[in-house]
């Protein structure tokens, strides 16, 4: 999924940018509340971590005009201010969650994944499609019992299809939710990691599960299709 981070002081920044790559999320970063606000009411994020005391438009004034416009991205505020007064502050302007500083990364990450698991799209543990089983929580990848080893980009790719199984999905789709915005990306790297993951979940296995959808792109395929 594609994330978007915002949050001016450097180190923290870095940190959230560093460990979100890691679980194999797209991130961009903006430490700057008016270009996240253009970030945000322009680009299609699954999910934005929003500090709350920024330079420009703070995070409150963001998630405020993101609702407004009727941008329902799912929405983590950070913020430093823990009185109970603040919290309800940020959730009220339309904040899903908020998290006080200090806190553990492992936390972020499990209130992350809370909040992309709510409606409008359910965003599932397990992951299915045919006899192929991926555990997000885990991002352990098996296909009719065999594990299958992915790298970081493969295995977002893959879960990105798995969530909109049995729709096509262009190219141009795929390079805005699993990779980055600062990323020089063309439909042929989309190609090469499809072909990546076709060696990988459907060359050893009787079944073919990535259609290519001409003149669209792609889609993984459900049982019964």
């Amino acid at each position: 999924m594609r994330i978007l981070v915002v949050e001016d002081e450097p180190k923290l920044a870095k940190v959230l940018k560093k460990t979100l790559e890691q679980e194999s999320y797209a991130v961009d970063l903006s430490m700057d509340g008016e270009e996240a606000l253009a970030m945000a009411t322009s680009g299609p994020y699954d999910a934005a971590i929003i500090d709350r005391m920024l330079p420009g438009i703070d995070g409150v004034g963001i998630i405020k005009s993101m609702r407004q416009q009727n941008i329902q991205t799912p929405i983590l505020m950070l913020t430093a201010l823990g009185s109970i007064k603040d919290r309800t502050t940020g959730l009220d302007a339309g904040a899903d969650d908020y998290l006080v500083k200090p806190f553990a990364l492992e936390e972020l990450l499990a209130r992350l994944r809370a909040i992309t698991r709510r409606p409008p799209i359910a965003h599932d543990t397990v992951l299915e499609a045919d006899d192929l089983s991926v555990n997000t929580a885990t991002r352990h990848v098996e296909r009719d019992g065999q594990v299958i080893e992915l790298t970081g980009k493969e295995y977002a790719l893959l879960e990105y299809l798995l969530r909109h199984k049995n729709r096509p999905i262009s190219k141009q789709t795929l390079i805005d939710h699993v990779w980055d915005f600062d990323a020089d990306i063309l439909p042929n790297t989309v190609e090469v990691y499809i072909k990546y993951l076709r060696e990988k979940i459907d060359r050893p296995f009787k079944r073919p599960l990535i259609k290519t959808v001409r003149g669209v792109g792609y889609s993984l395929l459900g049982k019964d299709t």
